[in-house]
């Protein structure tokens, strides 16, 4: 079982919270130009895989592009079910879904029960808060590297994704 999302990571930003003297603002930077870039990302809590892409846009298209790459690296008998939120290309016609992959959405309005959503906390609140990207290829690199050393990192992924409803669930 595996469960997906994207992130929008851009030049606007994002403030994390800091501890700082009452009555005083905390130094921080922001920008206030508009290019951003995106992080699809899939994780399996239980065994703490995980697979990312960094790509310029949402769509149908990059939707596509991500589960056959991660199809790809799936064993040849291995079959993924894939949960994730209902955004419009995720359950798009054109949507073509690898033969290995079962997508199965989750409620609307329920982005609690995407584990995913703490990864992008902690690369925000670690790697991508409180920094100004001069272009998009600095974006792009940013994104890389926060993704790689939340990789590297042995057990994040699962002590951030594996919550007790989902032990249930794989057990």
């Amino acid at each position: 079982m595996w469960f997906q999302d994207e992130a929008r990571v851009g030049q606007k930003g994002r403030l994390c919270h800091r501890w700082w003297i009452k009555g005083q603002r905390p130094p921080g930077t922001c920008d206030h130009r508009f290019q951003w870039t995106y992080i699809f990302a899939a994780v399996q809590p239980a065994t703490g895989g995980e697979f990312a892409l960094v790509l310029p846009e949402v769509s149908t298209r990059t939707m596509a592009l991500f589960l056959e790459r991660f199809a790809a690296t799936l064993a040849p008998d291995e079959h993924a079910v894939v949960v994730l939120d209902g955004a419009g290309w995720h359950g798009a016609n054109a949507l073509v879904v690898p033969d290995n992959v079962t997508l199965v959405t989750l409620p609307p309005y329920s982005p609690e029960l995407n584990p995913v959503e703490r990864v992008w906390l902690f690369l925000r609140e670690r790697f991508l808060s409180l920094r100004v990207f001069p272009d998009q290829k600095a974006i792009v690199q940013a994104c890389c590297e926060a993704w790689m050393a939340l990789a590297q990192e042995q057990g994040r992924i699962q002590s951030l994704c594996l919550q007790p409803w989902i032990q249930k669930v794989i057990s």
